[in-house]
């Protein structure tokens, strides 16, 4: 088998645990001898054992390590955290090789864990399906080095372009897609919406039609037009009220003044420094189209009902792209975008 087997072998391992990383990335850890798989870890929840430590441990065998090959796919961490650096661990093994799939920018790794490896006279070889490698913690790497959230957008359409039929909600997809949009959000670490949108559907923006962890949901109300009994205020998630009347921590909420005018720079940086990776754009209209405006995107995923016609409504964006990818599901059309300018 090739280095890359094994290094795909570990992202796989490493989207076990989407949604349930955050701050840290996620990674996926191999150990081979002679050719055989001998052991293999994830990194699953922040705080507990890292991918490396995880493979290691299911190793039965401990006497063959020195003689094999760990691959992981994101550099190992060269700091103390939560947990030792998985770097000093590799080195204490002695494995006579360690792969990697991409390095850590993060600056507190940053190419320190691969050189502990190398200073201790092991082979090193990275850069191993490394787009692939990023890609997997695409939240992360745009977190630390655009200091943001990574931002994807989400909604339905009909077929001729309106998102709910004379301003008032309507099922655009079906069962399945919302399951498939309910699993989106246990992926995410947050989810936004505008005042109109909160005051018009009341949603509870949780996870329902599948099993996750409700994301941070962030409500843009500049002047608080939304009553504090709507579902949004309720209890289920923890939540950001972005405002321009008053700063305030109650409980579960968390109230942020910014100015409005030209706030999406601001809410950038209130959302980083709130640690947040990820946030889906869940609408409406008037919020997605300030987000495609400014090019502030990474990712868009538009559901379209080609055979619903509702004539009148709220238009939905434009995104003047073609998507990278189409899913069928039922008579829904999923479309999945990518901001190559970001």
């Amino acid at each position: 088998m090739t280095d890359e087997f094994y290094i795909r072998r570990c992202i796989h391992l490493a989207k076990k645990a989407l949604g349930n990383t955050y701050p840290n990335p996620m990674v996926g850890s191999v150990i081979v001898h002679n050719d055989i798989i001998i052991g293999e870890g994830y990194h699953h929840k922040a705080g507990e054992n890292h991918a490396e430590i995880n493979a290691i441990q299911s190793v039965k065998n401990k006497s063959l390590l020195p003689n094999s090959t760990i691959y992981v796919s994101l550099e190992p961490c060269a700091h103390y955290g939560k947990t030792p650096p998985c770097a000093l661990k590799i080195v204490e093994t002695g494995f006579k090789k360690v792969v990697i799939g991409a390095m850590d920018s993060h600056n507190k790794v940053n190419g320190k864990g691969k050189k502990i490896i190398q200073d201790a006279g092991i082979e090193v070889i990275s850069g191993v399906l490394e787009k692939e490698c990023t890609d997997l913690n695409k939240r992360f790497f745009t977190f630390h080095q655009k200091h943001r959230p990574y931002i994807l957008l989400k909604w339905a359409q009909s077929g001729d372009h309106f998102m709910d039929k004379d301003f008032k909600p309507y099922f655009i997809s079906n069962s399945l897609v919302n399951q498939f949009v309910h699993q989106l959000r246990a992926n995410e670490h947050s989810i936004l919406v505008g005042t109109n949108t909160a005051l018009n559907d009341n949603p509870s923006l949780t996870v329902r039609k599948v099993v996750g962890k409700n994301p941070i949901r962030v409500l843009i109300d500049f002047d608080l037009k939304v009553a504090t009994d709507s579902n949004i205020y309720n209890t289920d998630a923890e939540t950001i009220i972005v405002n321009s009347v008053k700063n305030k921590v109650e409980g579960h909420l968390t109230f942020i003044q910014i100015d409005k005018e030209n706030f999406l720079p601001e809410l950038m940086k209130t959302l980083h420094n709130m640690q947040i990776q990820s946030v889906i754009i869940e609408g409406g209209s008037y919020i997605l189209k300030q987000f495609i405006e400014a090019e502030l995107w990474d990712e868009a995923i538009v559901i379209k009902n080609e055979n619903l016609i509702l004539i009148h409504g709220t238009k939905a964006p434009n995104l003047n792209k073609k998507p990278s990818n189409i899913e069928i599901i039922r008579d829904n059309h999923i479309e999945f975008y990518k901001n190559s300018s970001r």
